[in-house]
């Protein structure tokens, strides 16, 4: 397959950082949709289960949050200005508001981030430039265009880059790789600032719902460190 010519590392500045990280990076071949109401009503039967459990008060103590916050202030950016997705998203939830209605892609991966507590990139594998994706550090003046954000200032934030630049930190994936309905090779990136622990189950959780509803299939699974 075409996605076994992508190599993942982690620079050596990031791990000097965070030397917990871990990711856990899966490629597939993929069909989205604009809409999927069995995945909504996945969705919301989670969404009142997790309104039950959690307030915006405790997901604060959640590891994988926490220690995506951490890894933020390590690496030199301020996690109250700029939250991880991950973050957001369950705030969002536990506000009392809805999640974005995207397109089947990308709703199941927000559906996985706040399963498990991280933050997930999701890439069209198709636009992804070069044979090397590493994770680093953002610097200052770095270019970098958030999803629906317009120009974000990454200095300090953890970020991966292919040959033309950044494409995905824990805040925003960049327009230039991101998910259409025209995606049919996915690259979807976990990113666990807290360790091992629990990532083959989560990412097991990833990996159902991309066979239940994107009829994912040519999986594999990349762990790296």
């Amino acid at each position: 397959m075409e996605t076994q010519s992508l190599t993942l590392r982690v620079s050596d500045e990031l791990r000097q950082a965070w030397p917990q990280f871990r990711g856990a990076a899966v490629f597939a071949t993929v069909r989205n949709s604009s809409y999927n109401a069995d995945l909504w009503r996945r969705i919301d039967e989670y969404t009142a289960l997790y309104r039950a459990r959690y307030t915006t008060d405790s997901i604060k103590e959640m590891p994988a949050i926490q220690a995506t916050r951490q890894a933020y202030r390590q690496c030199g950016k301020d996690p109250s200005r700029y939250r991880p997705s991950s973050e957001a998203l369950c705030r969002r939830l536990l506000r009392g508001i809805p999640l974005y209605q995207i397109d089947t892609l990308v709703d199941l991966i927000n559906l996985a981030s706040i399963h498990s507590g991280h933050s997930i990139g999701g890439f069209d594998r198709d636009r992804i430039q070069g044979d090397t994706l590493t994770l680093g550090i953002g610097r200052a003046g770095e270019s970098y265009e958030g999803i629906g954000r317009g120009p974000l200032n990454i200095e300090g934030m953890p970020v991966y880059r292919d040959s033309a630049g950044g494409i995905g930190t824990p805040t925003s994936d960049h327009e230039r790789t991101k998910l259409t309905l025209g995606t049919t090779h996915l690259l979807a990136i976990m990113n666990s600032y807290s360790g091992p622990e629990g990532l083959e189950e989560k990412v097991d959780f990833l990996v159902g719902l991309l066979e239940e509803y994107a009829e994912a299939t040519d999986l594999q699974l990349v762990y790296f460190h």
